[in-house]
């Protein structure tokens, strides 16, 4: 394998087993959605509590980015393992297994790694708040697996959107605001939604982009079991839901520095233009990676205005 060599786009040249064979699996840029939730999870408690452990937050940090990179991986061989690539009418981003850049043995054992160390992290985390938060962990890691493995994968299903926003939100932000602070406020509730709907938003891309692809290999996403207009409803609601529930959490925090985030609002709007009108195929990559720049965006907006909050409140 080592000598072997494959592009990307007709561009990128990847050698298999290299550093660049391994970001295909990894796939950095989806990371945001891990970084996201970590970062509001913990302002918001510094918000309402006026202090933050940095050692939890990086072990919180260090546990989600593993949660996500397990994720991308299990994705990868898990399709290839499937066949999903036979039909050759996938669109979306290259697989690193499919093409042949690594082998499934190898990503399997990275899944193994990547998964340890985040138990390790998970571990450490039990010294601050008990073994509650080891569940929290594992569960997040049978999510992480199940996503694409198991006889009948969560990938195959119309319920992809909902698990990522139950993880990568609704978890994520509360049990990081939990974690370092032993409890959870509501504007941390209100945050994991808006939070969440981001990061399902940016899988409905995905999705979306591959309604016919899916069909043809079984996959019964929410896109393709309801079909495009629901996709395009879907979407738009994940999308913009979240700069709706701003106002209620700037009053509940009396933080009105936590408006800015609607200083995304034309930027999200554009973006749901351009979902809507948006030909199918490849352009459909841009607009999933604009998804995940939104999301951490927000998150940033979010958590400077509880920042500036706690500050001048």
């Amino acid at each position: 394998m080592g000598a072997e060599r494959a592009t990307v786009n007709n561009a990128t040249v990847i050698r298999s087993g290299s550093a660049a064979a391994w970001a295909v699996a990894v796939r950095p840029r989806s990371l945001f959605v891990a970084i996201s939730p970590v970062l509001v999870g913990a302002t918001l408690g510094f918000e309402r509590t006026g202090a933050i452990d940095l050692l939890a937050t990086l072990l919180a940090l260090g546990a989600a980015l593993l949660m996500q990179v397990v994720t991308n991986m299990q994705n990868d061989v898990g399709y290839t393992v499937r066949g999903g690539e036979i039909s050759g009418t996938r669109t979306g981003l290259p697989r690193a297994t499919a093409n042949g850049w690594l082998s499934v043995r190898h990503v399997r054992t990275g899944i193994v790694v990547a998964a340890l160390v985040a138990v390790g992290f998970g571990l450490a985390l039990v010294a601050y708040r008990g073994w509650p938060v080891l569940a929290i962990g594992m569960a997040s890691l049978l999510a992480a697996l199940a996503y694409m493995g198991g006889p009948r994968p969560i990938a195959y299903t119309p319920f992809g959107e909902l698990t990522v926003f139950v993880f990568f939100g609704l978890v994520a932000v509360n049990g990081t605001d939990w974690v370092l602070t032993g409890s959870v406020g509501t504007v941390s509730l209100l945050a994991s939604v808006g939070i969440g709907s981001l990061a399902a938003a940016a899988l409905a891309v995905n999705n979306h982009r591959d309604i016919a692809h899916d069909r043809l290999v079984g996959r019964r996403t929410f896109a393709v079991s309801f079909g495009s207009q629901a996709s395009i409803g879907l979407f738009s609601l994940l999308l913009l839901a979240p700069f709706a529930l701003l106002p209620w959490m700037a009053l509940v925090a009396d933080a009105p520095a936590m408006l800015l985030p609607l200083l995304l609002m034309p930027a999200a709007l554009q973006l749901r233009r351009d979902f809507v009108d948006c030909p199918p195929g490849l352009a459909f990559n841009e607009l999933l990676f604009r998804s995940f720049r939104l999301e951490l965006w927000f998150a940033a907006l979010l958590s400077a205005g509880a920042v500036l909050g706690r500050m001048l409140g």
